[in-house]
């Protein structure tokens, strides 16, 4: 088979940079910090965990106010993440163990702290004026539209120095860029350049679809919704047709400069929109996140529905991108388990992640089983969670810090950590799950080996197999003549399910012994998750 490019066969994972390792005792996170955990990340062997990209929260200056999505410098790191020094040295070594560093890109808004906009709120007059979305009211007290911004309230601003209102989609300390300002657009380009020309694999596109807004700030119409936010229908203030054209330029900026990789964050309730931000698989984003996965409740109907959606809809050059855990959501094994059977679940979840067509993106401790923590109101940091307290939306809970052992503050820092370590850091952690072969550690150090040594796995073909019960989710990989049967079975009762062929032995299992033999059918225990590689295939011993 011909070499597939790196961001179809990789593994991300994404690091909250804040809480991932604090090298100097300042309780935050850091670059240096990272640094010192490659060979937990991939060290050439099986002891590690045999990721193949990581994916940085931003790093960029900011006041840290929304997790770093609101830039003061594009061109700087914050010092309190380290030096641009620090940066290199980060890419380097992870360049020199095989591994791709992919950086967030913020391009929808800055911080209100950015210089830019200081002199654009500075008068009227100013040359920067129009770098940012300004408007005069409609009346005396009422903003220029009825557009709401997504943590609710008016998306306006008053800024009472000019008498204007500024446009923010998200936070009013966000305010976001006018890209049909061709500087704007040259210099956010620019950016993207001078990261890239760092060493930089690709990024991750913060709200790519948010970069433009209807140009005569027509009012959304109404719906029915629980929320305001949702009472609207978001026809005008984002997913227009001109952020597709910076897709497009920002593809051929990556294909100059070799191999790059570009993930948009498509943040919609229209899959539709997510699919179009690939294009036709070669001319816009290389991947698209597919909200329609992470929306899923624990139904092996569910998920197989959202993901036949995607392979149906995909463009012929598409490759899906699926995910269970990221910064914004709470974390997978409070959001799908069940109590008694959290990692029983949480095993299932991650066979079906590391095991369907396409590049899987695994959320820094997600390994571990790290559950939704309950930050107390003093310890808030989220600015949702401030919010909307005693509301428990805010974002603290899957952002704290990674649970590297079992000693004082998991391991993390020396110092105080940023946010405080949940209390399961004394069994879900680094040091006490690799000393045990039943972990769920074990468990993704296993499927992960297995797929980086499967072509299947890695970029074969995906198909259902059919007759399989309602709560199993089954289907096959194949590339070639390997073919590799996954079998999940996301009831807490034992399911039978017929093979499409007989000849299958068992690669990888929740509860079935390495080599088993079934026959035309087999017995799948209460949340089983079962690899079977079809001995037709010829040698498989490489898949051993």
């Amino acid at each position: 088979m011909p070499d597939s490019p790196w961001w179809k066969t990789a593994v991300i994972y994404q690091i909250a940079v804040p809480s991932f390792a604090d090298s100097n005792g300042d309780g935050r996170g850091d670059l240096r910090g990272i640094l010192g955990k490659l060979d937990y990340l991939n060290d050439g062997t099986e002891r590690s965990l045999g990721v193949d990209a990581i994916w940085l929260t931003p790093v960029n200056t900011s006041p840290l106010r929304d997790f770093g999505y609101d830039v003061a410098d594009y061109r700087a790191i914050d010092p309190r993440f380290g030096t641009m020094a620090d940066f290199e040295e980060l890419i380097n070594a992870c360049h020199a163990r095989g591994m791709r560093v992919i950086m967030d890109l913020v391009l929808n808004h800055t911080s209100d702290q950015h210089p830019w906009f200081a002199e654009s709120r500075s008068s009227r007059e100013h040359p920067r004026r129009d770098w940012y979305v300004w408007r005069d009211g409609r009346a005396p007290g009422k903003p220029p539209n009825d557009w709401l911004a997504v943590v609710e309230g008016s998306a306006w601003a008053l800024d009472e120095l000019s008498g204007q209102y500024y446009y923010h989609a998200f936070l009013p300390f966000q305010p976001d860029l006018n890209w049909r300002n061709p500087e704007v657009r040259r210099e956010m380009l620019d950016v993207a350049a001078y990261w890239l020309g760092k060493g930089v694999d690709g990024f991750r596109l913060d709200l790519i679809n948010f970069l433009y807004e209807d140009p005569q700030l027509r009012d959304n119409p109404l719906r029915f919704g629980v929320r305001p936010y949702l009472a609207q229908r978001h026809l005008h203030d984002f997913s227009q047709p001109e952020s597709l054209e910076v897709a497009q330029d920002l593809r051929r900026l990556a294909d100059s400069l070799g191999e790059r990789t570009l993930m948009g964050e498509v943040c919609t309730d229209t899959p539709e929109d997510c699919v179009a931000y690939l294009g036709d698989g070669t001319n816009r984003l290389h991947l698209s996140f597919y909200l329609d996965f992470i929306r899923q409740r624990w139904s092996a109907s569910g998920f197989r529905g959202a993901v036949g959606w995607l392979e149906e809809h995909l463009p012929a050059g598409g490759w899906p991108c699926y995910y269970l855990d990221n910064h914004d959501l709470q974390r997978s094994l409070t959001r799908l388990g069940t109590r008694g059977a959290e990692d029983a679940r949480a095993r299932v979840a991650a066979a079906m992640l590391l095991t369907l067509r396409g590049t899987p993106i695994v959320y820094y401790g997600q390994e571990l089983g790290m559950v939704q923590s309950r930050v107390p109101r003093q310890a808030l940091d989220d600015p949702v969670g401030v919010r909307f307290w005693p509301l428990r939306v805010g974002r603290d809970g899957s952002r704290t810090p990674m649970q590297w052992s079992a000693g004082p503050n998991a391991g993390f820092t020396t110092g105080t950590p940023w946010l405080p370590v949940d209390r399961s850091f004394t069994t879900r952690n680094v040091e006490t799950e690799q000393a045990e072969p039943g972990s769920l550690l074990s468990w993704y150090k296993s499927l992960l080996h297995l797929r980086r040594r499967t072509p299947a796995l890695r970029d074969g073909d995906y198909r259902m197999i059919e007759g399989a019960p309602s709560a199993v989710y089954a289907y096959v990989r194949q590339a070639g003549n390997e073919r590799v049967a996954v079998l999940l079975n996301f009831a807490a009762r034992a399911a039978t399910v017929p093979l499409p062929s007989t000849g299958w032995w068992c690669l990888l299992s929740t509860h079935t012994a390495v080599g088993t033999h079934p026959g035309a059918y087999v017995v799948l225990q209460p949340y089983e998750a079962l690899l079977l590689a079809d001995t037709a295939s010829g040698d498989n011993g490489h898949l051993a």
